[in-house]
């Protein structure tokens, strides 16, 4: 178990640390004098090609945890990712915290514990065929909901495309929950499950920042953590099998809740503020 919990928080902290790379790469980037060489935009924008390597590497880790852990706990470790964000935009980024986010950052904190204490190392069920196109074939349905934002005008789109890109990333924890690695890993390419994810994944990337450009961060990143972290935890208690520790269920409900609710308060710092100018 102590494999997966590592496996869970190395992906927050590196999904929070790429955000910051990330934010701090577009401003250098912008800086680069318009007509500069491509060597010089190249190197300009290096920051963020780290942070994209960093979610890459993230994503990895979060595999690697929902290997043995249960969705509750993976998910909600992901979604406090942005607890790390705000974090380093203070140490690098020079921004600056309010006192409830002071405090959100505590409640994070504490509900991580509470949630380390109340998990429970175990597999995930097995899918049959069947059930691994059906979970492909979920794609369609959330693929609808984006382009139901994305016809969409007015406050409502971002909220559409916020729902769907939460509900994207949630594909992407259970059919990573579930997914069973061949050997060899050629086997992939024939995985319904596996493409699963990339259907999920591609989804959910276009609708987060579709939706980051038509509405607020806040709103945006409070409906998405909502969504992503409350619809695969339900899913994996409910259908996968996922289980509390003997005894730790109201630990358990206790330290969802504070994670989750600490991360929406966090929200805004899902897209943290640029460098201040020298």
């Amino acid at each position: 178990m102590l494999t997966g919990l590592l496996g869970a928080f190395a992906a927050a902290v590196l999904y929070g640390a790429a955000t910051v790379l990330q934010a701090a790469g577009v401003r250098r980037l912008r800086a680069v004098p318009a007509g500069a060489p491509l060597a010089a935009r190249l190197w300009g924008g290096r920051l963020y090609a780290v942070g994209l390597g960093l979610d890459a590497a993230g994503f990895l880790a979060s595999i690697a945890a929902l290997r043995t852990l249960p969705l509750f706990v993976v998910q909600s470790a992901i979604a406090s990712s942005v607890a790390v964000t705000a974090v380093l935009a203070v140490v690098f980024l020079g921004a600056r915290l309010e006192r409830r986010e002071v405090v959100a950052l505590v409640v994070v904190g504490l509900g991580l514990l509470a949630l380390a204490l109340s998990a429970t190392p175990e597999r995930a069920v097995r899918l049959g065929p069947g059930a691994q196109w059906l979970l492909l074939a979920g794609v369609v349905p959330v693929a609808a909901v984006a382009l139901a934002g994305v016809v969409r005008r007015g406050p409502g789109s971002a909220a559409w495309l916020a729902v769907a890109s939460g509900l994207g990333f949630s594909g992407v924890g259970v059919a990573s929950r579930v997914l069973v690695v061949p050997d060899p890993w050629v086997g992939l390419l024939l995985s319904p499950t596996a493409w699963a994810i990339v259907g999920y994944a591609a989804v959910a990337l276009v609708c987060y920042g579709l939706a980051l450009d038509r509405g607020s961060v806040t709103t945006t990143a409070a409906v998405t953590f909502a969504v992503e972290t409350v619809v695969p935890s339900a899913i994996g208690l409910l259908l996968l099998h996922d289980r509390v520790r003997a005894g730790y269920p109201v630990v358990a409900a206790v330290g969802f809740v504070a994670t989750l609710g600490g991360c929406i308060a966090l929200a805004r710092r899902a897209e943290p503020p640029p460098e201040p100018d020298d």
